[in-house]
């Protein structure tokens, strides 16, 4: 079954009297539990695929099926909803709140769900608790961003981008900030969630090393796919 289908899309931002095309027709499909790279040189039209993936926004045309969903025929609230529990987003910035304990952190998107009874007789913090222990930090769960190594705040992201169990993870330069050693270590976790769990895992880099351990690669140039 198809998790993501896209036919046709395209993205045209209008700066002043001017229009400027960044995809220009798209189209293709990612399966349910594929590992996909999604490859581009700046300005080839990556991230504004990923937000539109993303359902951070809206493509100018075409359409994006997203479960079978038409996800352009779907409500602000619906599109919250669908961002909140069935995508994770992990990013080159680990947006961490930095007086809030990783155990807190992690409790985030669930607060924001107005998850209050738990899931499953779990408890939003069990659930978190969980969460960190899946990503080997499960005994720093009091520390807070500042006390720990960058590979460690990727992890506690990757925690909390999997606390509300989604379905598909959205994996933007996840390895950007960090060195070459804690960045394989990442992908494997990443890679490693996706196998188990068999969650659908699309990641964002211009890194082909990185691109190489996924399933397949999705080449962007000038807002058009070169392969797939």
């Amino acid at each position: 079954m198809n998790m993501i289908e896209v036919t046709d899309l395209t993205k045209t931002y209008s700066l002043g009297s001017v229009e400027v095309p960044a995809l220009r027709g798209v189209s293709f499909r990612i399966e349910r539990g594929e590992a996909v790279a999604i490859m581009g040189q700046s300005g080839s039209g990556k991230s504004t695929l990923m937000n539109i993936i993303g359902c951070l926004d809206l493509p100018t045309s075409g359409q994006y099926f997203l479960n079978g969903k038409n996800v352009a025929e779907t409500s602000d609230d619906e599109l919250a909803s669908i961002r909140n529990q069935n995508i994770g987003f992990v990013f080159q910035q680990f947006n961490l709140l930095p007086r809030m304990t990783i155990r807190r952190n992690v409790e985030m998107p669930l607060l924001y769900a107005g998850d209050k009874d738990g899931h499953n007789g779990n408890s939003i913090g069990q659930r978190a608790e969980t969460m960190l222990n899946a990503v080997g930090l499960g005994d720093r769960l009091n520390h807070r961003p500042s006390e720990l190594s960058g590979g460690q705040q990727q992890r506690v992201a990757i925690a909390r981008a999997l606390v509300n169990e989604p379905d598909l993870i959205l994996a933007d330069e996840p390895t950007g900030n960090l060195d070459s050693h804690t960045g394989a270590e990442i992908m494997s976790l990443l890679l490693k969630l996706n196998k188990e769990q068999n969650l659908t895992l699309v990641i964002v880099t211009h890194d082909p090393s990185i691109a190489a351990q996924t399933q397949r690669v999705i080449r962007l140039r000038d807002g058009l796919i070169e392969d797939a």
